[in-house]
């Protein structure tokens, strides 16, 4: 009897054990089960994390490359706007530059008809009106041309200027300095700030003897300073 009662428990204890493990067993499969299927789902968090990511750096540089586009193009627009009032302000000061021009020739034929006639000498009163009717033409053309922005470049006894004047001849002139404008040939015009037609001088010049003397002085003045 005993015997079979140790048999008995013997086998209740083994089948206990048997019974552990097996628990044991499915308790470390479904753990480790439970595991597995995190891990990739972390992955995927992750992966989806960084394309979010990416997608908005994607967008802020866009976003900071349309700003710079726009930027470029405002300024680009408002040189536009800026050569075209330059343009529009040109064309209205110097349209009509070429028409300036031509009409200064019978100006300057008027002003030599009046300066051909002898004003000490008595005319009859039919030419004294011619005269006077004359001046009046002079007077409304040089008043016209005034309200249209062109003025006379004075030049006689100014320093010739090769921007405004061109030399015609040289005359000698012992009284004053080499450079000086002693005659004018053509009046000269400016239309605003631009030159319409330069004026056609004579400049004067000093004697060849003067200069011959001059720089022989200039020789002996520096030959005295060495000693």
């Amino acid at each position: 009897m005993k015997n079979k009662e140790q048999n008995a428990q013997q086998e209740t204890k083994e089948k206990t054990e048997k019974e552990e493990i097996v628990e044991n067993n499915e308790e470390n499969k479904k753990f480790g089960n439970s595991t597995n299927t995190d891990e990739p789902q972390n992955e995927a968090d992750s992966t989806e994390e960084e394309t979010i990511e990416n997608e908005e750096e994607k967008l802020q540089e866009e976003i900071r490359s349309l700003k710079e586009d726009k930027i470029r193009v405002l300024a680009e627009m408002e040189n536009l706007r800026k050569r075209f009032d330059r343009e529009k302000i040109d064309s209205i000061k110097y349209g009509s530059v070429n028409f300036a021009r031509d009409i200064l020739s019978p100006g300057d034929n008027l002003e030599r008809a009046l300066s051909a006639i002898n004003q000490e000498e008595d005319h009859s009163q039919s030419i004294k009106n011619l005269i006077e009717g004359l001046k009046m033409v002079q007077k409304e053309l040089s008043s016209a041309l005034e309200k249209n922005g062109i003025s006379k470049i004075i030049s006689m006894n100014e320093k010739f200027d090769p921007n405004l004047h061109q030399a015609m001849m040289e005359v000698e002139r012992d009284d004053i300095d080499e450079g000086i404008i002693v005659q004018e040939i053509q009046t000269g015009y400016m239309m605003h700030d631009r030159l319409l037609r330069p004026a056609m001088v004579g400049v004067s010049k000093k004697p060849q003897q003067n200069k011959a003397s001059d720089s022989q002085n200039e020789k002996e003045t520096k030959n005295k300073d060495q000693k």
